[in-house]
């Protein structure tokens, strides 16, 4: 008997995906639909996405067995995010493919969206298995983790406001660039200089300690009103069109080092030069870079490639082979949750092991 093939589904925000893996780490057929509309308002309208989805979702999966070259019968495991995200958006997924499992009569997997993020390096890196420090990335979440083995999860820190990617968007809205705000800015921000502004570092201090409960916290939405401010003043004085890049190159500098600091922080904590990166915000040249530089030279980063750094679904298909080889199959009643809780995931107090 050969490895299983398994079709997953994405629909938690305004990705409509879908992916036919076979086992753990090929990938036959994978579709990613982006819902450009969202653009016209500024962000994701919730209703939109999930009419969208409705649309879509019948011809990205037609199209992914294409690409595989596979045929529905030939699947063994059904699965989709089951949560985070919006719930409208995350209803259709589920249900379309708790569906088509029951039709089949083959099992369905749930997945949380963000434990998959953390697989996606993996599915185009061999080495991006734990142990490994993580850092997730996204528009609605930054979380730090420990992570000693799949399934276990320690949280090291997460945002107490606006999440990274969060900030993007709404620095970017401020400068009036567009949506989404982290491709525009990392644009315009090349054209920059990142010490322009000496924006703040929130939450980011030297005598800070490990036990300190802001050591590992993450907090945006000072930075994004200290920008507010500043982009106040440059209208005021007529100056805004040509410090613009200065301005947008100054905030992702800020942003950066907050983020590389307070994980360079859990990589020395745990003794484990081991980073694992994922989340829309992995896809940051910028970022990257600035972790490589403090991880070297005996660190290894390991990032997703852009299309896997966003919403996809080979992400979801590769977290739910996990789950499945583990015997976690989810019964038809299971339901989309837009507050999922993060499986295996615990509080600080797990043993560094790398």
């Amino acid at each position: 008997m050969g490895e299983q093939l398994i079709l997953a589904v994405e629909t938690s925000c305004d990705e409509t995906s879908a992916a036919v893996l076979r086992g753990t780490r090929e990938l036959l057929g994978h579709v990613i639909l982006s819902q450009d509309v969202h653009a016209l308002y500024g962000g994701v309208v919730p209703e939109i996405a999930s009419r969208q989805h409705l649309a879509a979702i019948d011809d990205v999966v037609a199209g992914t067995l294409r690409e595989a070259g596979v045929e529905l019968g030939d699947i063994d495991i059904v699965a989709a995010t089951a949560g985070p995200g919006l719930i409208g958006a995350l209803l259709v997924g589920v249900t379309y493919a708790k569906s088509l499992a029951w039709s089949l009569a083959k099992p369905f997997v749930a997945v949380h969206h963000m434990e998959a993020h953390l697989f996606a390096a993996e599915l185009e890196h061999a080495g991006a298995h734990p142990p490994f420090v993580g850092l997730l990335v996204s528009g609605g979440h930054t979380l730090l983790l420990w992570v000693p083995e799949w399934g276990r999860y320690e949280l090291l820190g997460e945002t107490r406001d606006d999440a990274a990617g969060e900030s993007f968007d709404k620095v970017a809205k401020i400068l009036g660039l567009g949506y989404p705000g982290g491709p525009v800015i990392q644009k315009i921000a090349a054209e920059g200089d990142p010490n322009a502004f000496a924006f703040p570092r929130p939450m980011l201090a030297r005598n800070q300690a490990p036990g300190d409960d802001d050591y590992y916290t993450f907090s945006f939405s000072g930075l994004k009103t200290s920008v507010l401010t500043r982009v106040r003043e440059l209208q005021a004085n007529g100056t805004l069109e040509a410090r613009r890049a200065d301005v947008a190159a100054s905030f992702q500098a800020a942003v950066v080092d907050v983020l590389t600091s307070k994980l360079i922080r859990a990589v020395r904590e745990k003794e484990c030069p081991r980073v694992v990166l994922g989340g829309g915000v992995a896809a940051s040249r910028a970022l990257r870079d600035s972790i490589a530089a403090n991880l070297a030279p005996d660190g290894e980063l390991f990032a997703p490639s852009i299309r896997l750094a966003t919403d996809n679904a080979a992400m979801i298909a590769r977290a739910a082979a996990y789950h499945f080889a583990k015997g976690d199959v989810a019964g038809l009643d299971v339901t989309a949750r837009a507050d999922l809780p993060f499986p295996g995931l615990v509080r600080r107090g797990v043993a560094s092991a790398c």
